[in-house]
């Protein structure tokens, strides 16, 4: 008979076992994004950096034309990363970047977390590709828009269908975290729900001010 043990699964993340890729989070990307609120995208993403930042995950930050045509990464991003350089693209698929590729055999994991804009170009390019060369492959799905919501959505299923593996940008914190018993790290986690969560940080700052949560 199967027996259950207290241990998480192995389809779980972990700080330490994967690698984030954070694609063209930048202004001329965000423009044309129509699938989600330009606020709750930016919020999102926010949530998504500062936790790997916070939790120390390896992660790579790739713009695409940055000085010619897309303009800066958000500041929500790079402010949480602030020693990290950006490899800029010419290049609409991630994956055919030298330089991007240089850094995920650098950082050497086999499992890749991957958002950013737009969900059918800039993310399922990488993944696809990803996935081709035998990596496991994760998309945040609500830290990545599109054209409209027709376009995110089919990208999904698309990448879905392949093999793709969606959480949501809450979700991805939250399985970093995974047990309040860690108190080096309940502090940060907290705070970041607060800072960038929607309603699940006012729950937080509302338990601790009213009852003095812990």
């Amino acid at each position: 008979m199967t027996q259950a043990r207290p241990t998480p699964g192995s389809l779980l993340i972990s700080p330490q076992d994967h690698a984030l890729i954070m694609i063209d989070f930048q202004s001329q990307m965000a423009f044309a994004t129509k699938s989600i609120d330009a606020v709750l995208l930016r919020n999102n993403a926010a949530l998504v950096a500062h936790a790997a930042a916070g939790f120390g995950v390896s992660t790579i930050l790739t713009t695409v034309a940055e000085k010619t045509f897309s303009g800066p990464m958000f500041n929500e991003i790079t402010e949480a990363f602030p020693r990290q350089p950006l490899l800029d693209r010419t290049s609409m698929n991630t994956w055919e970047d030298g330089a991007v590729i240089n850094e995920v055999n650098a950082i050497g994991k086999k499992r890749l977390v991957f958002c950013g804009l737009w969900t059918s170009v800039c993310i399922v390019g990488p993944t696809l590709s990803a996935l081709d060369q035998g990596f496991e492959v994760y998309v945040i799905a609500d830290a990545c828009g599109d054209v409209s919501e027709e376009a995110h959505e089919r990208a999904m299923d698309r990448m879905v269908q392949a093999g793709v593996r969606p959480m949501t940008s809450l979700q991805y914190m939250l399985e970093l975290q995974r047990d309040w018993a860690r108190t080096e790290t309940y502090d940060m986690t907290t705070g970041i729900a607060k800072k960038f969560g929607g309603a699940y940080g006012l729950g937080i700052i509302y338990a601790k001010t009213m009852f003095g949560a812990s």
